[in-house]
C-alpha cells in the first residue's frame, strides 16, 4: 500500500529524515510515534506530497508521490494537526467546496456530503459557520475533509486535539471502524490512544526508524519478564525477607508504604507462575497479601525506553 524507501530531508542543515524506509499494509492502524522534532510531521507531508525529499522514494498504490503527485494524492486523505479551514464558510459550503476541488460528480456530492455528515456527527452544526464552531467541531469538519470520496490511505494528525471525551470516544470508534477497510496512519502524543487504536508502531527519532513493531509484539518486545503486583501488610524489610525465599523473582520494585500496606511489583522471567509459592510463603510468615494481580507495560513506558539516550561508552563524553 506505502513504500517508503531512503527518505531524507534537510532545512538548511538540519537533517529532519534520515534514509527512512518502510512498509505498510492495508486494512491496518498505524500508530506513528517520536518525540517533538523526531521528524513525524515532515516524514507526513512527504508522504502526502505537501513536502518534497532530498532523496528517497514514496510510492502509494503504484503511485510515486514524486513523480506523480497527482495520481499519489488521490489515494490519500490527510488531516493535519491545524485544518486548513476556511472560517467565512458554512460546514456545507466548505465540504461541497473541498468536493469539488477534489473533482467529485455533481450528482455525487449531495449523497457523499450527507454520508460525511453522519459519519463525523456534523449534522447538528452543518449550516453554522466554520469561525463560530468549537475547536472540537472544527476538527470534525477537518476529518470529513480527509474522508472525501473514501480515499484508500486516511492519515490523521493528533486528531482528538481540542475534543471533549465523548467526542473522544466517538471519533476512537470511528478511526477504529475506518481500519477495516482503509490504511490508517496516526500520529499522537496521547499514547493510551494509540495503544487503545492501533495494531502496529512505528517509533521514529532524529529521523531514523528506530522501531517497527505489532502493538502487542513491541509491548513483549520492551518488557519480556512477566509482572506481579501485590499489595501486602508489612513492611518493606519483611517483605523483601519472604520474597527473597521464592524462587525465579528476576526483579523487584517495592512502591510507597501507606498505613500498613506497601505494593511491591515483581518481574518474573519466562511462564512461572509463582502464586501458590507465593501464598505459602506469605502465609508461613503471617503476612496477608491483600492484593494480586498482573502488571503490564503500556505503551508509554515502552516509547520512553526505546527514545531514552544510550548510555555513553567507558571514556566517552556524557
Amino acid at each position: 500500500m506505502i513504500e517508503v524507501t531512503g527518505l531524507v530531508k534537510k532545512y538548511g542543515d538540519q537533517l529532519a529524515v534520515d534514509q527512512l524506509s518502510f512498509t505498510l499494509e492495508s486494512g491496518r492502524i498505524y500508530g506513528l510515534l517520536g518525540a517533538n522534532g523526531a521528524g513525524k510531521s515532515t516524514t507526513m507531508n512527504i508522504i502526502t506530497g505537501y513536502l518534497g525529499a532530498a532523496a528517497g522514494d514514496v510510492v502509494i498504490n503504484g503511485k510515486n508521490i514524486l513523480d506523480e503527485p497527482e495520481a499519489a494524492k488521490r489515494q490519500i486523505g490527510y488531516l493535519p494537526e491545524t485544518p486548513p479551514l476556511y472560517p467565512e464558510m458554512k460546514v456545507t459550503e466548505y465540504l461541497q467546496f473541498a468536493m469539488g476541488l477534489k473533482g467529485l460528480h455533481k450528482e455525487r456530492i449531495a449523497p457523499h456530503l450527507q454520508e460525511l455528515l453522519e459519519k463525523v456527527q456534523l449534522e447538528d452544526v452543518k449550516d453554522r459557520l466554520i469561525r463560530n464552531l468549537s475547536k472540537g467541531y472544527k476538527q470534525r469538519v477537518g476529518l470529513a475533509e480527509a474522508l472525501i470520496g473514501w480515499p484508500p490511505i486516511i492519515i490523521l494528525d493528533e486528531p482528538t486535539v481540542g475534543l471533549d471525551p465523548q467526542q473522544i470516544i466517538g471519533i476512537r470508534q470511528l478511526i477504529t471502524q475506518l481500519g477495516e477497510k482503509h490504511t490508517v496512519i496516526l500520529s499522537s502524543h496521547i499514547l493510551a490512544e494509540v495503544q487503545e487504536i492501533c495494531d502496529h508502531i512505528l517509533v521514529i527519532q532524529q529521523g531514523k526508524l528506530i522501531a517497527s513493531e505489532s502493538t502487542e509484539d513491541l509491548l513483549a518486545l520492551m518488557n519480556p519478564s512477566q509482572g506481579l503486583e501485590l499489595v501486602v501488610e508489612g513492611e518493606e524489610k519483611q517483605v523483601s525477607d519472604i520474597l527473597s525465599s521464592v524462587p525465579n523473582i528476576h526483579k523487584v520494585v517495592f512502591g510507597e508504604m501507606l498505613a500498613t500496606t506497601i505494593t511491591v511489583r515483581l518481574e518474573v522471567v519466562g511462564e512461572v507462575d509463582l502464586r501458590r509459592d507465593l501464598f505459602f510463603a506469605f502465609a508461613k510468615a503471617g503476612v496477608p497479601i491483600l492484593e494480586y494481580g498482573h502488571s503490564q507495560t503500556n505503551l508509554e513506558q515502552a516509547f520512553l525506553e526505546l527514545i531514552k539516550d544510550p548510555t555513553p561508552e567507558e571514556g566517552q563524553p556524557a
